[in-house]
């Protein structure tokens, strides 16, 4: 249980953790606040009041017979979906609102979560077969599906290399939709039979935001205007970033072919 000896300043710095955990994995803003604010109750506080954007985590915790402390966090990049975390978090959430842990632990618990990651065979395999069956699905042939699921675990090893350098998604989706679409147009050119258009539509669907639109359509219909406006603007310019990569490839691609 929450005690004496854990400081207000410790549970708050917890709650941050967890709140940006939750952002980080696509949760939406309104299940951020409410996730925040449920376990600063559970944990003694008399009032909880959490504002959450895309960017910034505001918390502000009164415990009986103490001031009310406000901290802020500044959150860097909330773009991603990871649901293999995302359900850990809510059941750590749930279990702590039922009977609060040792703020020690829940830290440890916290950290434990940040640093777990869905299997990469996982990812792979589920990629191949997004991929594939959206080729396949918009009329390409089983080889462009093929191929389409090959580029797909190009993809990944590219995402998790690039996710070391801390590039922001913009850039992130620059470079990939660059590098796949020269990477398939060379592949058409030298194997005609293949359909660079399906190819690059099977793709595509693993790198569109779709989940980030969705959930800031859903903020705003609930309330959350400021961060539904914020996101589906991050959105469309992600989108902007993937269709500009591709025709950058594709006019790039054409002046290698006329030269040869």
């Amino acid at each position: 249980m929450f005690s004496i000896a854990d400081t207000q300043s410790e549970l708050m710095d917890c709650l941050l953790d967890m709140g940006q955990l939750l952002l980080s994995c696509g949760a939406e803003i309104s299940r951020v606040e409410d996730t925040v604010s449920r376990m600063g109750m559970a944990y003694g506080a008399e009032q909880v009041d959490a504002f959450v954007i895309t960017s910034i985590i505001s918390l502000s915790m009164k415990f009986p017979g103490r001031e009310a402390v406000t901290e802020t966090r500044r959150i860097y990049s909330s773009s991603g979906n990871d649901f293999y975390r995302l359900e850990k978090l809510n059941d750590l959430s749930r279990r702590c609102c039922a009977s609060p842990l040792p703020v020690s632990e829940l830290h440890e618990k916290l950290r434990h979560i940040d640093a777990g990651r869905k299997p990469m065979s996982v990812i792979l395999i589920g990629s191949f077969l997004g991929a594939s069956s959206f080729a396949l699905f918009f009329g390409g042939s089983p080889a462009d599906a093929l191929v389409s699921g090959i580029f797909a675990l190009g993809i990944c090893f590219l995402q998790k290399a690039l996710a070391k350098t801390k590039i922001n998604p913009v850039g992130e989706n620059l470079l990939l939709s660059f590098v796949t679409g020269l990477a398939a147009g060379l592949l058409c050119a030298a194997l005609p039979s293949l359909s660079m258009d399906m190819i690059l539509i099977g793709d595509i669907m693993l790198l569109i935001p779709g989940l980030a639109i969705t959930n800031s359509v859903r903020n705003m219909l609930v309330g959350d205007t400021i961060s539904g406006v914020i996101r589906l603007t991050e959105c469309l310019i992600w989108a902007c970033a993937l269709a500009g990569g591709f025709m950058t490839a594709l006019l790039l691609l054409r002046i290698i072919l006329k030269a040869v």
